[in-house]
């Protein structure tokens, strides 16, 4: 399988190859497009799985493409404008903020993760996704806006809006952006994720909830 990304980074768009009998598991209403050879299947993981993905801002189902009896292409799209990346898999595996996640290969594991209460009251989604594989993989994410690598070496704080994705290795905890709630309030910023140890922290450039906001207040009023 191989992943060639194009128009980035405002406009990206993956073009996943397969040979084969090779698929790739993906987001519900990220394809764009496919050969006429690939079939596609859809699953959903469980009732109590699927409701955690809802809430985490993901669908209920994912569907799989499979490339029959001859090479295949799929291509997919991230559902806001922006950059995408795709990752090896690691053995400590990544984190994911669930709105991020538009594809992997079958082999890897997708779990949904509790991110803390305190998450819930950001407006960035209660719930994180853990990918793990047991061999090789591939994970095909997105972002709103550019996606910049970070690394953290001891300590980091990152505004939880702008998380796309980090190294399972590091440790995080999930707290205000200022000493107390006042504070926190006017500084405009809203919750904020303390990360300790050493990795990788990938960000997105833009925040989606504070774009709708503000795109929102310049709309005209609803009539009636």
């Amino acid at each position: 399988m191989q992943i060639s990304i194009d128009y980035r980074p405002a406009q990206a768009m993956a073009t996943v190859a397969l040979a084969p009998g090779e698929s790739i598991v993906a987001e519900s209403g990220a394809m764009v497009g496919m050969s006429t050879n690939v079939d596609m299947s859809t699953q959903s993981g469980g009732m109590m799985s699927g409701l955690k993905r809802m809430l985490g801002g993901e669908t209920f189902f994912r569907n799989t493409f499979t490339a029959r009896g001859a090479p295949g292409e799929v291509l997919l799209a991230h559902s806001l404008c922006g950059d995408m990346i795709a990752l090896d898999l690691v053995p400590e595996g990544y984190l994911v903020q669930s709105s991020s996640f538009i594809a992997c290969t079958p082999n890897v594991n997708i779990e949904t993760k509790v991110g803390g209460f305190r998450t819930f009251f950001a407006g960035e989604g209660m719930f994180v996704l853990r990918a793990s594989a047991p061999d090789p993989g591939q994970l095909l994410l997105g972002a709103f806006g550019g996606i910049q690598q970070l690394d953290c070496d001891g300590s980091l704080v990152i505004d939880t809006g702008h998380l796309v994705a980090w190294d399972a290795a590091l440790s995080f905890t999930v707290g205000k952006s200022a000493r107390g709630l006042i504070a926190s309030f006017l500084s405009g910023e809203g919750l904020v994720c303390h990360f300790t140890g050493q990795g990788r922290i990938w960000i997105q450039t833009r925040h989606p909830s504070e774009y709708g906001r503000t795109l929102g207040a310049l709309l005209p009023p609803r009539s009636g």
